[in-house]
């Protein structure tokens, strides 16, 4: 699977004194579509770093179109377009219900071993169930 979707509430703890989802909240909700993604192809976070791996994110970008607002129900859409090595790129859509485009993002992780901080190629588990 190269796209999945997940869809939540807007808390009002996200929100300024105006309803309005702060900026700094979307890296989170990218987060959750990445999680959501890992998820899809039938692995976690949590096995990865039992596993010893871990993806700190080195690149994060957000181009926001339009503000998220308290209790819209969001969409962030995460999708990867070309195959992991040591790196992997995701890039996301998030939408409200009514479809409007609110923000468009790219994050790049890499794959690290967890005891030596080195980076380590993709694991083959992942691989195997990405298609292109």
């Amino acid at each position: 699977m190269l796209k999945n979707s997940f869809s939540f509430r807007v808390r009002y703890v996200e929100t300024d004194q105006m309803g309005v989802v702060y900026h700094g909240n979307y890296a989170q909700y990218l987060e959750l579509g990445r999680v959501e993604w890992l998820r899809s192809l039938g692995t976690t976070y949590r096995s990865m770093e039992e596993n010893g791996i871990i993806l700190p994110v080195i690149s994060l970008q957000i181009k926001y179109k339009k503000s998220a607002l308290y209790d819209d129900l969001i969409t962030v859409e995460t999708e990867i377009k070309k195959p992991p090595l040591v790196k992997i790129e995701f890039d996301y859509k998030i939408y409200n219900e009514s479809r409007e485009l609110l923000a468009e993002a790219n994050t790049v992780l890499a794959f690290m071993d967890k005891n030596t901080n080195r980076p380590v190629k993709c694991p083959d588990h992942i691989l195997e169930k990405l298609t292109f």
